[in-house]
């Protein structure tokens, strides 16, 4: 569709009002209780023909930083440079800030909920949209405590933009008096006495100290989003309260929700009490399509053009289901923006979605100019974790990207599928926190009413070795009958118990070796921590980070329109030499040096247009990178079993002076696959005449994906990174191997299996 035809087409939302944008539609949000929620049958409107992705990594996966806390120094000049901030500034601040926290709902009952919470052990909060819990509970709290608060929270955006916020509002730089702790990313001293911390992050702080010594109130926030990490902290925490801390009289746990959930809190708490504080929202009226969106993408387009040229001022928040969807709608709008009339605001497009770095990610905080509008496109994280100020309209994809484990498969796949209710409930919320708004939803009103009332628990529908790993490297031997908010299951537990094992992390006996305890300490999932530390054996510990940084960035390599894709596909296997041999992973390892041996910005684009490749993406590799670099030496300087081992191991010999890479080095391909292989060693296929694979483990037949350099080619086995399913199962990240090297690099498990079949 050209830019001009884009302008003028429009899309009708019901109300009884054929006029584009309708002036009523009569449903509004508000402050009350909803009423307890029945399933239903989810609609069959939304069973898209997306592509089905196998997943390895766990975008929430948070880590530790081995190297500890920041000096209070080192926090000012990471936040601010070197020169320090004027105090009386921050205290004028936090003076003008206190005016505004003095209208939030909860701190009208400050007293009366303070005592509340410090006459129980544990408490469940419901706090509504609006009402302030995340930011002002734990400041109300600091007064009472002997020791730190540990405020955890499911993503990194909303423990970076909470810790930024309560700091100004405490009146002290952030990373001292309260700070925050994400992955790679630690802001906060040993003195720090309010930190927001990502729930990886506490989890892996209680690797270290089981006790949680440190602190002595624990909030859990955003509980309702029911994460596989929140609900194991759940479980440790309620271990702590019955086994180790139960005598600690200032040791408290509070359970916050956005949502009516809190029976299942206070039940699994041995009947904890609830507590009830309203939330403060204006009306939001909520929009449907007339007719259903033949494509999500152009509808999203047309919504946002539609709004900024019919709404008065105020930023717009659309939610799409993924990175790939909102880097096209992003693309899209930065095209038509400067084509729009002139009488309208210009827009700004902002994506905001887990890969993004960190720095960019605040940037949807950040004011625009005069006569501007920011239009921010996000995936689930701004449903309640993020507040953007500025938001009074919202438009609703009603999708969202979600992990589905397939026993069946022994793979993950990724689905685009509807959101539940109270998704839609939290997603319309958005435009209603400063003034009155409106929500356009990308669907029809019957099939809004079709979807399921809640979300699942995300612990019933994922894989979790990464979770069961943690349990027994923290002494838990009977998983079955643990602590668990929503019991995975047998078949779950086996299934994990039985990677682990394939992995080489678990023992006979089921107890974690000493391979197993150190990937638990890697902010990877243990797939990869497997194939770090082999390489690491190998010698072929440079590559091999490379290569796994590249697979850590969703979309690095672009899926090419069917007019490209023959062109693109002969660019890349002309471009790889190592890679048309031996297959994708050595492909990415050469993509990642020729993207860095340009010097300049403009040559690097073209480069990635040429190739089919992410200009942004290539650049998070480096990134992702030099973290991992990092973890690897510190692991090995804890490594107590080789001590004469205790040394870095990326030195300067591979190192290039300014970017930190060394371009075009000679490697060791056969060395690279088998480190792969002891991640992925139950992604093998066995080749066959026809060209198709059957693989090892159950014999599903699986073929290799039109995308793969090995595409068409005929090989005696392959190792596969990714799982796709469309009209049937294809590999891709497809690497050839040698069938023998099965037995040599886990001889644990091919014993086990005919691998001559």
């Amino acid at each position: 569709m050209g830019r001009r035809q884009r302008q003028n087409k429009k899309i009708k939302f019901t109300d009884g009002d054929s006029s584009p944008i309708p002036k009523t539609q009569r449903e509004t949000i508000t402050h009350h209780r909803q009423n307890k929620l029945h399933k239903n049958i989810t609609s069959r409107q939304y069973q898209t023909p997306k592509n089905v992705q196998f997943s390895s990594d766990d975008e929430r996966n948070d880590g530790i930083d081995d190297e500890g806390y920041n000096s209070e120094e080192e926090n000012i000049n990471i936040m601010l440079g070197k020169h320090r901030p004027n105090m009386f500034n921050v205290n004028a601040k936090a003076q003008q800030l206190l005016q505004v926290r003095k209208t939030l709902p909860v701190f009208k009952v400050k007293d009366e909920l303070v005592q509340k919470i410090l006459n129980q052990k544990v408490c469940v909060l419901i706090g509504e949209t609006g009402s302030g819990k995340s930011t002002q509970i734990p400041q109300f709290l600091m007064p009472h405590n002997k020791k730190s608060i540990a405020v955890t929270q499911p993503r990194r955006v909303a423990a970076m933009n909470l810790a930024t916020r309560v700091a100004e509002e405490h009146g002290c730089i952030l990373g001292t008096e309260v700070g925050y702790a994400v992955r790679f990313n630690n802001v906060s001293t040993r003195k720090t006495k309010l930190k927001y911390i990502t729930d990886g992050m506490l989890l892996r702080e209680m690797m270290l100290d089981p006790l949680l010594s440190r602190y002595s109130t624990i909030v859990i926030d955003e509980a309702h989003e029911r994460t596989i990490l929140t609900d194991l902290l759940l479980g440790f925490l309620k271990g702590l309260l019955v086994d180790k801390r139960k005598d600690d009289p200032d040791f408290k746990v509070i359970i916050m929700s956005a949502t009516l959930d809190a029976d299942k809190f206070s039940k699994f708490f041995n009947d904890a009490p609830i507590l009830f504080v309203e939330g403060r929202m204006f009306p939001v009226e909520r929009m449907y399509l007339k007719h259903p969106a033949d494509d999500v993408i152009d509808a999203m387009v047309t919504a946002v053009v539609q709004i900024n040229n019919g709404e008065p001022e105020g930023d717009i928040l659309c939610f799409l289901s993924g990175q790939e969807e909102i880097d096209k709608v992003t693309e899209i709008l930065e095209k038509v923006a400067p084509e729009l009339p002139k009488e309208a605001p210009r827009l700004v497009p902002m994506p905001l979605y887990a890969a993004l770095p960190s720095h960019i990610q605040m940037k949807v905080f950040q004011p625009v100019k005069k006569n501007q509008r920011k239009v921010i496109l996000s995936t689930n994280i701004a449903e309640t974790s993020v507040t953007v100020s500025g938001i009074k309209y919202v438009v609703d994809s009603g999708l969202r990207k979600v992990k589905v484990w397939r026993h069946q498969l022994g793979l993950s796949t990724l689905l685009i599928t509807p959101i539940s209710k109270a998704s839609a409930t939290q997603r319309a919320g958005r435009a209603g926190r400063e003034s009155k708004g409106k929500c356009f939803r990308l669907f029809k009103e019957q099939d809004y009413q079709k979807l399921m009332d809640t979300t699942e628990p995300e612990i019933l529908r994922s894989e979790i070795v990464s979770p069961v790993l943690m349990l027994k490297k923290m002494g838990v031997d009977n998983i079955l009958d643990w602590y668990w908010l929503e019991n995975p299951g047998v078949e779950s537990l086996k299934a994990a118990l039985q990677q682990l094992f394939a992995l080489g992390a678990l023992d006979n006996a089921g107890k974690v070796n000493s391979l197993g305890g150190k990937m638990a300490i890697l902010p990877v999932a243990p797939h990869l921590s497997a194939v770090l530390i082999q390489a690491y054996e190998y010698g072929v510990i440079s590559p091999v980070v490379d290569i796994v940084s590249c697979l850590s960035v969703d979309n690095l390599l672009l899926t090419p329109s069917s007019e490209q894709r023959d062109q693109i596909n002969s660019n890349r296997r002309d471009t790889c030499a190592l890679g048309s041999k031996h297959g994708d992973l050595l492909m990415m390892k050469e993509l990642f040096d020729l993207f860095n041996s340009f010097t300049g910005i403009q040559e690097q684009k073209k480069w990635c247009r040429d190739l089919g490749v992410s200009y942004k993406g290539m650049k998070n590799v480096g990134r992702i990178r030099r973290q991992l670099r990092e973890y690897m030496n510190n692991l090995v300087k804890r490594d107590t079993e080789n001590p004469e081992k205790n040394f870095t191991i990326f030195d300067d010999e591979d190192e290039d002076e300014e970017s930190g890479v060394k371009f075009n080095q000679p490697v060791d391909p056969e060395k690279i696959i088998k480190s792969f292989l002891k991640g992925f060693i139950t992604n093998t296929a066995i080749g066959f005449p026809d060209r198709s694979y059957r693989t090892v483990t159950n014999g599903e037949l699986v073929s290799i994906h039109p995308s793969s350099l090995l595409f068409g080619t005929k090989k005696d086995g392959i190792m596969y990174i990714e799982y796709v399913y469309t009209t049937k199962g294809y590999a891709r990240n497809v690497t050839a191997i040698d069938m023998a090297w099965l037995q040599e690099v886990a001889p644990h498990l091919t014993a086990k299996v005919n691998v001559t079949e």
